[in-house]
Formats: C-alpha cells, structure tokens, sequence
C-alpha cells in the first residue's frame, strides 16, 4: 500500500461487494452498499490510489480452455544466495504456465509453484524443457491437483478494525 488508508466499515462493504462480484457497475455498488454513485465512486477511487485495491481482473474457467491438469511443484535450488534466486525468479516469472510462484520456508523446498497446462505431455515439455534447464534447480517434486475445494481470491476482511 501506498499509505496507510483509514479503512470505515463503508469502504469495507465496498471491499466485499467487489471481492465477490467485481463484475458491478458503480451504480449497482452504490447501491448494494447504501451509497449514492458519486460517494461510492471516490471511495472506489480512493481504495485504488492507496493501493488497498490492487488491480480487477477476470476469473477464466481453465476447463473451458482445455487447461486439465493443474500441478503443485516444490522447487529445491543448489545454492542459497541472492543471484541464484533472483535468476530463478526472473526466468521462472516468463513461463505463462505457471500461475502461482512462491518462496517458501518450512518445508524441504525453496519454492512452491502452481501450473496449469492441458495434460501430462505438456507438463512432462515445461518441467523437462524449461523449469530443469533453470540453472540452479536441483530437484523438484510434484504434485498433481485432483479436485478445488477452495478456490477464491478474496481475503478474509474480519480482521480490519473499522
């Protein structure tokens, strides 16, 4: 965030509203959280150059696009130091297949990633073919997602005081 933004419980409905239904108009938002357009539009406005609302973007159903598999891999790298991993992050953050990219601790790995492609051939070229060749990766473990049980980008909102 840019700022620390005072956050009102009016701002916090707004941040409901759009979590769930980022699709509305700023008449229908106004509306649904007790605002005239106008107010609720300088509110949205605000949200966004304080940096509370990051970006919108549009939720694809993968399915539809024939993106079948879906993968959690676990990125161990041969050396810890600051350029091995700001090379792993520059060249991994081309590859459009993965979706999620995370650096982690507690567990075995350095990194955890998440991949969609539409089946295992694909997955066998981008794991053998790019995230391998990735100079100082030296194992990865993989596992596969069977079924979403939650599958959201909103944040849990309970926790800011308003």
């Amino acid at each position: 965030m840019k700022n620390n933004p005072t956050i009102d419980r009016l701002d916090l409905k707004i941040l409901r509203e759009l979590q769930k239904h980022g699709e509305l108009s700023n008449q229908e938002l106004a509306e649904r959280v007790g605002l005239t357009a106008a107010p609720c539009s300088r509110r949205v406005k605000n949200l966004e150059e304080t940096g509370v609302i990051e970006s919108r973007v549009i939720r694809i159903d993968a399915k539809a696009l024939s993106l079948n598999l879906f993968a959690i891999l676990h990125i161990s790298m041969d050396k810890h130091i600051p350029e091995r991993f700001a090379e792993f992050e520059r060249t991994i953050s081309t590859f459009e297949e993965v979706i999620e990219c995370y650096l982690i601790t507690g567990h075995d790995a350095d990194y955890q990633l998440k991949i969609a492609v539409p089946d295992m051939d694909s997955y066998h070229d981008i794991l053998l073919g790019k995230i391998t060749r990735i100079k100082g990766v030296s194992g990865v473990k993989s596992a596969f997602i069977m079924r979403k049980i939650v599958d959201t980008t909103a944040l849990p909102l309970k926790y800011i005081s308003a």
